[in-house]
Order: C-alpha cells, then structure tokens, then sequence
C-alpha cells in the first residue's frame, strides 16, 4: 500500500516538472516570437521619445525667445519713458529760467522807470 502512494507521488511531481517546462518552453518560444515586434515597439517609442524630447526643446526655446523680446521691450519703454522724463524736466526747467529771465528783465525796467522818474524829479526841481 505504501509504495503505490509513493508511486502516486512521483506520478503527481513529474507531471508537474512536466508541465512547468512545457509552460517554460512555451514562454520562450513566445518571446522569441515576439522579439521582432518588441523591437520594433521599442524603436517606435525611442523616436516618440526622441520627437517629445525635440517638441519640449523648442518649447523651451520659444519661453527664452519671448522672455528676451518681453525684457527687450520693456528696456526700451523704459528708455522712452526715462527719455520723456528727461525731455519734460528739460523743458519745466527752461520755462523756470524763462520766468525767472523775464522777472529779472521786468524788474530792471521797473528800476530803470523808477530811476528815470526819480531823475526827471530831481531835475524839475532842481
């Protein structure tokens, strides 16, 4: 009785033996089958790779294109607005010195007047 469930036994693992090589081979014989395709998948996702790796480059070129011209544009309304500033201090300044000018000028002919007056009294008198 004991050797025929010792039997049973060995019957049971070399059927499993057998089965997990026959699923071994199978596996094997599938990935070689599917070598060329994975290839072929493997180089279809290194050009998706490579196209996305381009895609962000000109992306990133484009940011640092635009933030130049951004910074460019406004150095130069910076200039403009510095230029205006300069040009509208240049002009408050000359009117300053044209009204002080004209004041000066007003004042001497009020004192030249007064002068003449004082002159032509004097004069009358004596």
């Amino acid at each position: 009785m004991r050797n025929i469930r010792n039997s049973e036994l060995t019957d049971r693992r070399s059927a499993a033996a057998d089965a997990k090589k026959a699923l071994l081979q199978a596996y094997r014989a599938a990935k070689e089958a599917a070598e060329p395709t994975e290839l072929a998948r493997q180089a279809q996702r290194q050009a998706v790779a490579a196209a996305r790796e381009e895609r962000r480059i000109n992306r990133e070129r484009v940011k640092i294109e635009e933030r130049e011209r951004l910074q460019a544009e406004a150095a130069e309304r910076e200039a403009a607005i510095t230029a205006a500033a300069r040009a509208e201090a240049e002009a408050r300044e000359a009117a300053d010195k044209s009204r002080i000018s004209r004041v000066i000028e007003d004042e001497a002919a009020r004192k030249a007047e007064r002068d003449r007056r004082y002159a032509n009294r004097k004069a009358r008198q004596g």
